[in-house]
């Protein structure tokens, strides 16, 4: 909670950007040059301070906001309960804090545990193709290349059947024909 928030405040556009990121595998392009900060739509609110909430909704209206700010927002916002220590809190500047959204896919939930149901169900593969990358990306010491992406769809694959058991990504990644030719690439580099 604390890499994904601000020095004085949450980011609910960090923490929905992470989630995209590191657990859907589905990374948002990188915002435009001139894209406004936050707090210029803040000052919007003249008569009074406005939630976090507030001010994305007003940011996400700006059509140039809007198409990364639909997939990140909804998935920030669900964890604004926590605040950038990660310790749960009630409210926002003086009002209740809002952890309800909807995925830009249409699914709607009202906080952080239907929002795990939803992922955990919905887009479990998602989430299964990110790990395997990452932890296959980790254990060749490289990114992943086009020829890779069979090695990934069979674990992702093993996965499924599996239930998600860990023990099953590991060994998929280290029986996978990338991590053995890698292996021995570097054995017969070490002993010439």
């Amino acid at each position: 909670m604390t890499v994904t928030s601000n020095p004085t405040r949450t980011s609910p556009v960090k923490r929905g950007l992470f989630v995209l990121e590191n657990i859907l595998g589905a990374p948002a392009p990188p915002p435009p040059d001139d894209v406004p900060l936050l707090e210029e739509a803040e000052k919007e609110f003249k008569d009074r301070e406005p939630t976090l909430r507030e001010v994305l909704e007003l940011h996400r209206s700006k059509p140039l906001c809007s198409a990364c700010h639909s997939r990140m927002d909804p998935l920030g916002l669900a964890l604004e309960s926590f605040n950038a220590l990660g310790l749960w809190r009630e409210k926002e500047r003086g009002q209740p804090i809002d952890p309800a959204g909807k995925l830009i896919t249409g699914e709607t939930f009202t906080g952080i545990q239907e929002l795990k149901r939803i992922l955990a169900n919905e887009y479990r593969i998602d989430f299964y193709r990110c790990l395997t990358e990452k932890l296959l990306t980790y254990a060749l010491g490289r990114g992943l290349e086009y020829y890779d992406v069979h090695a990934v769809d069979q674990i992702v694959e093993q996965l499924e059947q599996s239930g998600g058991r860990f023990s099953t990504l590991l060994s998929g990644v280290i029986e996978s024909t990338p991590f053995e030719k890698r292996r021995w690439s570097a054995a017969v580099a070490a002993n010439p």
